[in-house]
């Protein structure tokens, strides 16, 4: 299965992947984001500044960075949430631009921190919201759409959840629920937004593990941001430090999460400790005399 070319409006819903598609060959690999001298201004202040960032198809790149770098708007940019120059954004070869919106949704797919949800929705209503690019207007839902949701569900472990309200949910649920509704989408990159501010360890490990596995086995692209320095290092493939809005370092983990780097940009005292599957960054108290 190859990824359709863009864009894909006239494709019916039963011809387009459920989840994912794998990644091209080096030789014939578009990136599946490109960012170009990106520049962004919310009520007329500068947020992001000359911004370049490049990340291959099936790559898990993570954006750290201290509060108020520009993560999130990082990301609201490239999901073409946030105005930019037209030729600023490509996603897959494409000028984020030229899409449409229901283009553009068969592509990429958002986790926000803390989406919004109407009260009272089940489980099954949310996940096919992510069908809502492949409904026609005034439509609803296919045969096709209601497979395509029953297999993200199966494939989640959510399928024994289709009735219940989000509300009853735990957070390790819910959160699962929101990755179901971006898979049912069918879009080839995920944009993850702090996806684990709210969980628990275990939790944690249960969310990025199973994001980690799509990618592997389906050729999901990853872009993320994350707090947590040590779970960062540890899935990213690369990472990209950016400190008032610009990007102030990238390469793999070990080689952003130093400490001269963390200590200068995030004004912190921290040791970094080298661990099987990325550095471990460790807060210590400043020395006292």
């Amino acid at each position: 299965m190859t990824r359709p070319d863009l864009p894909a409006a006239d494709l019916p819903a039963a011809d387009l992947p459920a989840v994912g598609v794998p990644a091209a060959s080096p030789a014939d690999e578009v990136p599946a984001v490109e960012v170009r001298d990106l520049q962004v201004r919310l009520d007329g202040v500068p947020i992001l500044t000359g911004i370049d960032l490049t990340v291959r198809s099936g790559e898990w790149v993570t954006v750290i960075g201290p509060n108020g770098a520009g993560k999130s708007t990082l990301l609201r940019a490239v999901g073409g949430l946030l105005p930019a120059a037209p030729d600023a954004v490509r996603l897959f070869g494409t000028p984020l631009g030229t899409l449409r919106r229901r283009d553009r949704a068969r592509v990429v797919a958002t986790v926000a921190q803390s989406p919004v949800v109407p009260p009272g929705m089940t489980v099954l209503d949310y996940v096919l919201l992510g069908r809502n690019p492949y409904i026609p207007p005034l439509g609803r839902e296919s045969a096709a759409d209601l497979a395509v949701v029953q297999e993200v569900l199966d494939r989640l472990d959510l399928a024994g959840f289709r009735g219940r309200e989000l509300s009853t949910l735990s957070g390790g649920e819910r959160q699962r629920v929101f990755l179901a509704r971006a898979l049912a989408q069918g879009a080839t990159l995920l944009l993850l937004d702090e996806p684990t501010s709210a969980l628990d360890i275990g939790h944690q490990q249960e969310v990025l593990e199973l994001v980690d596995q799509l990618r592997r086995t389906e050729g999901l692209t990853v872009l993320a941001t994350m707090h947590d320095l040590s779970i960062a290092g540890e899935y990213a493939d690369r990472m990209v430090l950016l400190a008032e809005g610009r990007v102030a370092a990238t390469g793999t983990p070990h080689e952003v999460l130093t400490e001269d780097l963390l200590s200068h940009h995030y004004r912190a005292h921290v040791k970094v400790i080298p661990g099987p599957h990325g550095p471990f960054v460790l807060p210590t108290r400043p020395h006292h005399p």
